[in-house]
């Protein structure tokens, strides 16, 4: 019985954990259409799931371990690929007119901002966060509902099932609540680091599900195995596999995959500089400096200007107006170097 609330328990964490927090990044994003997209997507994916597994549990056909496997897998990747990808995107900077990147501490807010007008994504990775282990609590729960049904059967298996489903509900309500309870400027870092190492966990038991399916060439050896330490009917083994997707005998693949994921993925995200065309934006803010310094020196009038107030000798303006521009590449040159070079350079003309 222990084992089945612990089934229960597992199930719900990693079913509902990962659609949670991304409600919350949707909720503090204050956009209610997005929330309301996921929580539509989240309830949808759930009901395929368990209206799949009656399918498979009463129909005449079921699911062979393989298959769940290869199914599990491939979702399990698809929502931490997501995942990341729905993350990653609050840090990219915006850019102004002039192709500037904006000050470092607005590129998260910024990031928000874009994620209210892509909310399908976050719709669409709630439900493949629920999907990806929704299968196996859907037969589980099926299979105790028919057990329960038989004449010979007990209900007692599935009561403890629900209390563990119950009690992981209980869990993921609030996770949700305490990541609505941190104030904004914290609350998107601290939320998209924990789905990060959410999906690490998803990707590398994804991974494990394809080698166990035979998907790939045969099954290899754990690299390690903590089985006796982290024993699988612990309560405390059920959490770090439903919170973490820790596996206590993971392959070697699966490590150095969790490991691509997770470090250079939380490395991007924590960096205290956004990424994107942050090299670009500096060099097209040295040549309209340099430019707008050329364009002055080019004015009648202007000081520092070369064309001679006589009118006389059209050929020496010509010259002095390619000194000019001389001055002003050579000033977009060291516009890098000294931020008050290009002013020198258009006004050092005579």
């Amino acid at each position: 019985m222990y084992g089945t609330y612990l089934m229960g328990l597992q199930s719900g964490l990693e079913a509902g954990l990962v659609a949670a927090l991304v409600i919350a990044f949707a909720f503090r994003s204050g956009r209610r259409a997005a929330l309301s997209s996921v929580l539509l997507a989240s309830a949808a994916a759930a009901l395929l799931m368990l209206g799949f597994g009656s399918v498979l549990e009463y129909g005449p056909r079921e699911l062979t371990p393989r298959a769940e496997g290869i199914f599990g897998g491939f979702l399990s990747i698809a929502a931490a690929g997501l995942v990341g990808w729905v993350v990653l995107r609050t840090r990219r900077p915006p850019f102004k007119a002039t192709g500037t990147a904006t000050a470092p501490a607005t590129a998260t807010a910024s990031g928000v901002q874009g994620l209210r007008r892509g909310h399908g994504a976050l719709a669409t990775t709630a439900a493949l966060a629920v999907s990806h282990e929704g299968l196996t609590a859907a037969l589980f729960l099926w299979s105790s509902v028919r057990a329960a049904s038989d004449g010979h059967g007990s209900d007692g298996p599935l009561t403890v099932l629900l209390l563990g489903i119950t009690t992981a509900v209980l869990v993921v309500w609030a996770v949700w609540r305490l990541a609505l309870r941190v104030d904004l400027s914290r609350s998107v870092r601290w939320i998209g680091a924990a789905l990060l190492v959410l999906a690490a966990g998803m990707l590398s038991k994804g991974v494990g599900h394809l080698q166990r399916a035979d998907f790939s060439d045969g099954v290899p050896a754990a690299a390690f195995d903590f089985s006796d330490a982290i024993p699988a009917e612990s309560w405390y083994g059920a959490l770090l596999r439903g919170v973490l997707g820790f596996e206590p005998a993971p392959t070697g693949f699966q490590i150095t995959v969790w490991a691509l994921y997770l470090v250079p993925a939380l490395a991007l995200f924590l960096s205290p500089v956004g990424f994107g065309r942050s090299v670009g934006g500096k060099e097209s803010a040295a040549d309209e400096k340099a430019d707008s310094g050329g364009r002055a020196a080019r004015e009648p009038g202007a000081e520092g200007s070369a064309v001679p107030s006589n009118g006389g000798g059209g050929d020496g303006a010509c010259l002095d107006g390619e000194r000019v521009r001389d001055r002003a590449r050579g000033a977009r040159d060291r516009a890098g170097r000294n931020g008050g070079g290009s002013g020198r350079g258009a006004q050092g003309v005579h």
